[in-house]
């Protein structure tokens, strides 16, 4: 015989459930539209976006920044090369180290991505009015702050 239920929380009533379901679905449907209008695989595009937004970047920084871990990053990364739309060399500072940053090519299909994004943002929020989209924009930065600060590195472990 089960143990009896508890007073316990439904499943999809928790904080942690919803967000990971929307971002499943957002993902989802996102990684669709990165490969229909920008040409570009999801996990390659949201590597693309952080070397565009924040190049240089070393292969432990494009983790962070795309939320990778290092393998994820440093193999998305390789691929960008090959497809030549990233530059990968020696860091002068650390001998073992690359520094990534976008050629021109690369920044051509940056910024078609960063539409994409753009698009996909405002699509997400679309069944909020303006005040809402600010609020919610001011708790998930309140959110982030708070998992950084109280443990987490904001790098995933897997995908």
């Amino acid at each position: 015989m089960g143990s009896p239920k508890r007073n316990l929380p439904s499943l999809e009533r928790t904080i942690t459930h919803r967000l990971h379901t929307l971002s499943k679905i957002t993902d989802r449907l996102s990684q669709a539209a990165y490969e229909a209008d920008a040409g570009i695989l999801f996990s390659e595009g949201r590597c693309l976006a952080a070397i565009g937004a924040f190049s240089p970047l070393s292969v432990n920084d494009l983790a962070q920044r795309a939320n990778l871990n290092k393998g994820q990053a440093s193999r998305a990364a390789q691929s960008l090369v090959d497809q030549s739309l990233v530059r990968k060399v020696a860091s002068a500072t650390d001998g073992r180290g690359v520094v990534l940053t976008l050629t021109a090519k690369g920044e051509r299909v940056w910024q078609r991505l960063m539409l994409v994004i753009e698009r996909r943002n405002a699509e997400i929020v679309s069944c909020l009015d303006p005040s809402e989209v600010r609020q919610l924009s001011g708790l998930l930065d309140r959110l982030v702050e708070h998992a950084r600060t109280t443990g987490g590195d904001g790098v995933e472990s897997s995908e």
